[in-house]
């Protein structure tokens, strides 16, 4: 292997948390992996410092720089109040480029890279400087099927409206743009995202997924799987409705399964109310079970020995908990929309089309019964996507699709534009090719 410099490489990671799953667990991971190799700065938020020094306590990580940004305490509240905490990004955003200017003299990155949030409407004002920038993956182009927001609660029907507002104006945003047309390369977690992308401006967009287990992680979920033979269908994620928990119990309602099956809603969230008016509607009785928020070890306990995840989103970029899923050879059942129809395959799980809420319901009902009365093929799924998160979405394969499509490209240009030598150049492009 070349013995050339490591690579200097900052990463932007508003979420970044140990021990976590979702957006926090993106950033900390890709450090975690990129480290190896080169020299990673993470720029994140102060409330992220008690987890990240305790995670740095217990396993040091040398090469790992960690730098803090935050908004002045006045402006604090925003960060905990979820109808704001947009504003408090939008704002933090505008911080870091100013903390991280001011720093660029002293240390010279080769490239900055923008993780989390994953959400393509909201700049990043890192890419005005003179640095190659890549951005994502970004998500949040994916919208909900038509038909589909009639099955939403009111509420659920005034949250798509805005949101639809907020993206229409941050795709006007000039600052939006420029992050897009001055991304060196763009990353987007769907189709759907990569089609805004393009619109606006950005050079060369990929779709890739930005989830990926770290490999402590995927240890930990290969050693107890098994085959359990549990008697419970989970769902797991925030109760939100666009989730499409609503969907999912009116399925397992119809599914042709014993009554010995019960049904596991692991979160909490504003729909919870509606939800368990449904499962009352349903004649449900005790076999939905809401659990309420648990610890992440817990519910990776309960994924081992669950029947399958039925997770029927209907706009989602990611789908962390899928993946969490197939690492422990539990069968998803999702509809085939955004991250999680790009994770599941038909040799891993089931994917439904949503084509209508009716038939959306009917399709989710007999996946259910099929995994149900089928422990082979449950357990034939199950092995097939632990062994497509070992081969795609571990940590190391990741960053092997990183430095493919991005790291490659950026620094090489780097390279020329400082006139470095051929022997250089050389040796550079070998050490990422071949890390």
């Amino acid at each position: 292997m070349s013995t050339s410099r490591p690579l200097k490489i900052l990463l932007s990671a508003y979420a970044c948390r140990p021990g976590e799953g979702s957006e926090p667990a993106i950033g900390w991971n890709l450090a975690q992996g990129l480290v190896q190799q080169h020299q990673v700065w993470i720029l994140t938020r102060e409330s992220n410092r008690p987890a990240i020094t305790a995670a740095l306590e217990e396993q040091p990580c040398p090469g790992l720089t960690v730098l803090y940004c935050d908004l002045p305490p006045f402006l604090q509240p925003l960060q905990l109040q979820r109808k704001l905490v947009h504003l408090h990004y939008y704002y933090w955003q505008i911080l870091a480029y100013q903390q991280v200017r001011q720093l660029y003299s002293q240390v010279g990155w080769d490239c900055i890279h923008h993780v989390t949030y994953v959400k393509y409407w909201s700049p990043s004002f890192l890419a005005l400087l003179p640095v190659p920038f890549i951005w994502g993956p970004v998500g949040g182009g994916e919208v909900t099927p038509a038909g589909f927001r009639s099955t939403f609660s009111l509420r659920g029907q005034f949250y798509e409206l805005l949101r639809d507002v907020a993206r229409g104006l941050g795709e006007l945003d000039p600052f939006v743009k420029l992050t897009a047309q001055r991304s060196e390369i763009a990353f987007a977690t769907t189709e759907q995202t990569a089609q805004r992308l393009r619109a606006l401006g950005a050079k060369r967009v990929e779709v890739l997924s930005q989830l990926a287990l770290s490999g402590a992680e995927f240890e930990l979920r290969e050693r107890g799987v098994e085959e359990s033979g549990g008697r419970v269908i989970l769902s797991i994620g925030r109760l939100l409705h666009w989730k499409g928990f609503h969907l999912g119990l009116e399925a397992f309602a119809r599914a042709d399964i014993p009554e010995t099956i019960e049904y596991w809603l692991i979160g909490e969230g504003p729909e919870k109310e509606r939800l368990l008016t449904l499962a009352h509607t349903f004649g449900l009785g005790e076999r939905v079970k809401f659990c309420g928020k648990l610890p992440r070890g817990e519910v990776l306990s309960l994924l081992q020995q669950g029947l399958a995840l039925l997770h029927p989103s209907l706009h989602e970029s990611g789908g962390m908990v899928c993946l969490e899923a197939m690492a422990v050879g539990c069968p998803v059942i999702c509809l085939d929309l955004g991250g999680p129809g790009l994770l599941v395959t038909p040799e891993t799980g089931y994917k439904i089309p949503a084509v209508s809420p009716r038939q959306a319901i009917a399709d989710l009902a007999q996946a259910i019964t099929t995994v149900a009365q089928n422990p082979q093929q449950r357990q034939a799924l199950g092995e097939a996507a632990q062994q497509r998160v070992q081969r795609d979405y571990t940590m190391q394969a990741k960053l092997a699709q990183f430095n493919c499509y991005a790291t490659l490209r950026v620094c090489c240009a780097t390279l020329r534009e400082r006139g470095a030598s051929r022997s250089e150049h050389t040796a550079l492009v070998e050490n990422i090719k071949n890390p």
